[in-house]
This record gives structure tokens, sequence and C-alpha cells, in this order.
């Protein structure tokens, strides 16, 4: 487990190097706050591009239409940071999908130079970065309806595991599974296209081996689980 996450506040980062290798740098975000990273949220769209002011302003909801926007500033700042340029001069683009060849697949800088991964849920965001291709994802721990209604669509271990849990440990146990298994399929750039059943992340306190990326929990608030997923 990465013991530390970084946090964005309202104040400038200090980014540091970008981490050499198949490790990360993780950051967390409180995307309720009217400041981030030195900018004030109500100045966020003269930092993003087009394409996500477009998408702000389909969100019509004032409360989910903020936590967008002080996620991806801070995703941009962050990023302005390793790349050495301002968070507006920035590009992004989309990665071709591993499965059908679209330009859908994992959000990626243009020219490269840092790979990243962002993850919201509540009123909390993580971001992470790294050399290499890189997943994190984070959660609020579900209701018990939640885990009846996916059971039958993991892996058919996990799917023994949450069942032969008290049902009150199940949340937190789905929790932790959602969020590895997301970690990964963010790495990876699939997303849900191929379903939920592979791969194997589990839903005991440590995750799972997982061919081909380092899978770990990180720390998380109470009533939340988050996981990072890292390429070798």
């Amino acid at each position: 487990m990465i013991e530390y996450v970084n946090q964005l506040g309202g104040g400038a980062p200090s980014t540091g190097p970008l981490p050499a290798g198949a490790s990360a740098v993780v950051w967390s975000l409180d995307t309720t706050a009217t400041e981030v990273g030195g900018h004030r949220l109500r100045d966020a769209e003269r930092v993003l591009d087009a394409e996500e002011r477009e998408r702000a302003s389909r969100m019509v909801r004032p409360g989910l239409r903020d936590r967008y926007l002080a996620s991806h500033l801070g995703l941009r700042i962050l990023l302005g940071g390793y790349l050495g340029v301002a968070p507006r001069e920035v590009g992004l683009m989309r990665e071709d999908c591993p499965c059908c060849g679209e330009p859908h697949g994992r959000p990626a800088v243009v020219g490269g130079g840092v790979h990243f991964s962002l993850s919201h849920s509540g009123d909390l965001a993580y971001l992470a970065f790294s050399a290499v291709p890189v997943g994190v994802d984070i959660e609020e721990i579900p209701g018990g309806q939640a885990v009846s209604d996916v059971l039958s669509s993991l892996h058919p271990a996990e799917t023994a595991e949450l069942e032969s849990l008290a049902p009150e440990l199940r949340p937190g146990a789905l929790g932790r599974l959602w969020a590895r298994k997301e970690a990964c399929l963010k790495a990876a750039g699939t997303g849900l296209a191929l379903g939920l059943t592979e791969p194997y992340v589990g839903s005991l306190p440590e995750p799972a081996a997982v061919p081909g990326w380092s899978l770990t929990d990180l720390p998380a608030p109470a009533g939340y689980a988050a996981a990072l997923a890292v390429a070798g």
C-alpha cells in the first residue's frame, strides 16, 4: 500500500519530479473547494479546454458541475507542474480503445511525457501520475443493494468471497474490490467494455496479484475505498 497520498489544497502545489520507472505519485482533492492549486474555481473555465468546458456546460446540477471543474482544474495544475508548462497549455487527448480501435480509450497527454489517471466519487478526487500506464480509483462504500446487483457480474471467486461474508461486511468488501477492479480497467484503457469478470482482484484485505500490473490499495477516508494499478 502507498502509505501517503498528497493533498492538493488551495495553494500552488510543489509537484517535484515525476516518479521514475514503475512507480507513481497520488494526490487527493476536496472537490467542494472554492480554490484549487492557487486558482479560484470560478475562473476554472479559463484554464480548461473547449471539450472540458462543453462537458461542464451539460451538467445542470451546480454541485456536480463544480466537482467536475475542480477535479479537472486540479488535473491540469498537477500535469502542468510535472511537464513544466502552464495548466492551460496542457494538451489532452484520448488514446485508441484497445477493444475496438476507436479514439475513446485512456485519457492521455498530447506528446506524452507523463501518464495519468483521475477518479472522483462523492466529494473527493484522486489523481495518479507515473512514467508508465497507471489507473487510480476511489469509491464511496456502496449500500447493500449494490452488492446484490453486481454479484453475478463478478469473477466467480469474487462472488464466492462476498457470499461467504456476513451481510454487514459485504459493502466494505465490495468497495475494496470495485476500486481495485476500476483501477486496473482504467490503467488498461478498456473500461467496462469487456465486463467485470476480469481481472480477478479479490475482495480480501490484500488485493490479488494481477499479471502485468502492480495493484495496491490506497489510504482513503472513512466511507471510501481506493486503489492504484501501475504497469509492470
